[in-house]
């Protein structure tokens, strides 16, 4: 900004004069673009709150459109002895459940040695299921050596030790090695094999005094130089009575179709048997349903909100092309009719989605529950389709992505505003360079005038000072 020395020669107030020219050239530019302005924001916050009930809408039908949400199972008869799991495989029906057995995992003790008694040396071989694994010792370790190698090894060849647990248990008499099964069940039963340094792998004596398998069908031939703490044991369930069902664990897979069945706690001859029931559950549709007409409604009143115009005034976004065509969009999917594999057709109408003549959505529970009861699959089929991807949810979904999308109608429109917005900003920076112009300009005129001003007065005071000094010249008395 140019220095100037207000009035020196003119006296004029140049800095008022010249505020006043550069505000008088500010004023309408500056109101036109903060109409603008708000006009634009107004505009793109409208389109905002417009995408974010669109995509709320669009979400409360996804829902509808999940063929996994149809046609569930419910199952009850959760107790003390059992709990259930189902899904859509398990068919209505009532089964009663008796546990008779809880899986158990095969324990095993050894005989007493003392702490620092040699064990003997040799191989031992240990099997659990399908995992054996090998540990060779030397004649000075102990039966915490053993312990360590086969909670950790080291094993022979590419063995490893997934399926039991090695512990020490110090009775009065000495210490133990106790071995647990990882896993519960008879096919986890654990079995132990000794090559005895002394040769001999079955006796008393050395590392055989480990030695332990029943699994030949010949009792005369099981070894158990270690003491079974508790057996390896199956579970086992009777359903309706008659039925007997074991498993290795507690959890009995699909024994009745899409039920499972994990038992808890052993039926004593006092106890009633667990009722099992299973039914359908279609409350999804129901559901689903409430939760689009909500969403739908709530579009409806901000519609109404911004594109209304009277008396009352007018909404941001009254006569708006946009709205306008979403919502009748909106109106016509909501009539459409969906053509059905029997030949017939259905539409949410018939469903009990009925409109007022506000446009306001209610559902008639009543119809929609005879509609599901008649035939669920020709209701699901509506929703998905014939082959679970081409029914109403999926064209619904396609109408309004065409809106909803990053690059949908919606989100070009406020991206168009939002660039305009963003220009005002680079022409206020281009009007303010000119108005640091314009006010440069004008006080330079201004000065010059004033510089000019005070030169005539000095040549004014000049003349008349010489003029009053000639000879002759009558001065006028003060």
């Amino acid at each position: 900004m140019a220095i100037s020395f207000n009035g020196l020669g003119s006296g004029l107030a140049v800095s008022d004069i010249v505020d006043a020219l550069v505000n008088a050239e500010k004023a309408p530019f500056t109101s036109r673009l903060n109409t603008k302005e708000a006009t634009l924001t107004t505009d793109i916050s409208a389109a905002g709150a417009l995408k974010s009930a669109l995509e709320k809408l669009q979400t409360s039908m996804e829902a509808l459109g999940e063929v996994d949400n149809y046609q569930k199972r419910s199952v009850s008869g959760n107790d003390d002895f059992i709990s259930l799991t189902s899904n859509k495989d398990a068919q209505p029906g009532s089964y009663n459940v008796k546990v008779d057995a809880l899986a158990q995992a095969h324990k095993l003790s050894s005989a007493a040695f003392a702490a620092d008694e040699a064990i003997g040396g040799g191989v031992i071989t240990i099997g659990s299921g399908e995992n054996s694994f090998s540990t060779v010792l030397s004649p000075t370790n102990t039966l915490e050596d053993l312990r360590d190698q086969i909670n950790n090894g080291p094993f022979t060849g590419s063995d490893s030790n997934d399926s039991v647990v090695a512990t020490i248990v110090t009775s009065d008499a000495g210490q133990h090695l106790v071995l647990t099964s990882k896993e519960t069940g008879e096919d986890n039963a654990i079995t132990i094999t000794v090559q005895d340094s002394d040769g001999n792998n079955t006796d008393g004596g050395g590392l055989s005094r480990l030695a332990y398998d029943v699994s030949d069908a010949d009792p005369a031939n099981h070894i158990t130089n270690v003491t079974e703490v508790n057996a390896a044991q199956n579970a086992q369930i009777t359903i309706d009575g008659t039925l007997t069902v074991t498993s290795n664990t507690n959890e009995f897979t699909n024994v009745i179709d899409g039920v499972d069945i994990t038992a808890k706690k052993i039926h004593s001859d006092d106890d009633d048997q667990s009722n099992l029931t299973v039914k359908e559950n279609n409350s999804n549709i129901k559901a689903g349903l409430n939760s689009f007409i909500e969403s739908y409604n709530e579009l409806l009143t901000l519609s109404n909100n911004l594109g209304k115009s009277g008396e009352s005034g007018a909404g941001v976004m009254a006569g708006d092309s946009m709205l306008r065509g979403v919502m009748s969009k909106l109106r016509q999917q909501l009539t459409n009719e969906v053509g059905l594999s029997d030949g017939s057709a259905l539409s949410l109408s018939q469903l009990g989605v009925e409109a007022d003549r506000y446009g306001k959505l209610t559902l008639d529970s009543e119809r929609l529950d005879e509609k599901i009861e008649s035939n669920v699959d020709l209701v699901q089929e509506f929703f998905l389709g014939e082959n679970d991807d081409d029914g109403f949810a999926q064209s619904f979904d396609e109408l309004m992505s065409f809106y909803t999308d990053s690059d949908g109608v919606v989100q070009n429109r406020i991206d168009s505003k939002q660039n305009q917005l963003n220009s005002i900003d680079d022409e206020r920076i281009d009007f303010a360079r000119k108005m640091e112009s314009l006010e440069s300009r004008l006080y330079a005129q201004y000065n010059s005038m004033d510089l000019l001003v005070a030169q005539l007065n000095s040549t004014s005071s000049y003349v008349q000072a010489q003029l009053e000094n000639m000879p002759g010249v009558v001065r006028q008395s003060k």
